[in-house]
């Protein structure tokens, strides 16, 4: 069965449709030997030889979606440089390679969806579709009402001039030495939560994302994943807008 060579390689994961559209015009895509340059090009996956910057890409075959509990002291990557732990070595006993769709940083914990549904992951990460994203955050002292209006109503993070989308924040503790409560937020920035905690004189001392669109860690520990349902895999394609 044909299919266009821009889903292809979205569905290996090597990039989403848009930027192999960009890759194609670059001349950096060849199939069986040539390079094309028509972004509605089709081929066969199964018996077209497709090699992107010089690497052949492999079909993929057996669709694996994970929910990994990530601890803290774990990189989001699948190699990292500096020869820290990485989320891979979780999973080391799945027999194909995932990867990790978004990130979480090294000290934060919860929810990280992994998969080798390259399409799906670049749609799930696209900020059109806006996946709720919602965290549980203890901050040093006690929060004040005017922090949490702020947070509600998006801020200016340092070294980034664009307001974050309004947050939905809910308090579920704020006496003694600590307060806790828990913020969705649908955008991707880098280390946003505690960029926005700090914007607002708050200081994190614990970051867990406990919710992902549709999916939960519920009767998850740290260092522990379980693979998705056929219902959360058919809904969270939904909020892709991969199936109606």
């Amino acid at each position: 069965m044909q299919e266009r060579i821009q889903k292809f390689i979205s569905r290996a994961g090597v990039a989403s449709r848009r930027k192999a559209e960009k890759m194609i015009q670059e001349g950096r895509i060849k199939i069986n030997g040539q390079i094309i340059l028509e972004p509605g090009h089709k081929i066969d996956p199964v018996k077209d030889n497709v090699v992107v910057d010089g690497l052949k890409i492999k079909p993929v075959h057996n669709m694996e979606y994970v929910l990994l509990y990530k601890p803290a002291g774990f990189v989001t990557t699948m190699h990292d440089p500096q020869g820290r732990p990485t989320v891979k070595d979780l999973i080391m006993d799945i027999p194909v390679r995932l990867y990790p769709v978004g990130r979480l940083d090294f000290n934060t914990l919860g929810l990280l969806l992994m998969t080798n549904d390259g399409d799906m992951a670049n749609h799930l990460l696209h900020p059109r579709y806006e996946i709720e994203k919602v965290y549980e955050v203890i901050v040093k002292g006690l929060i004040k009402p005017l922090q949490i209006k702020s947070l509600r109503n998006g801020v200016i993070m340092k070294g980034d001039p664009r307001a974050t989308a309004p947050a939905k924040v809910i308090l579920k503790q704020n006496k003694g030495k600590i307060a806790k409560f828990h913020i969705t937020i649908h955008e991707g920035r880098n280390r946003q939560i505690r960029r926005m905690c700090t914007a607002v004189g708050l200081k994190v001392a614990g970051l867990t994302r406990i919710r992902y669109g549709c999916l939960t860690i519920k009767e998850l520990e740290p260092g522990q994943y379980r693979r998705l349902t056929p219902l959360e895999i058919k809904r969270l394609k939904k909020d892709a807008s991969l199936v109606s």
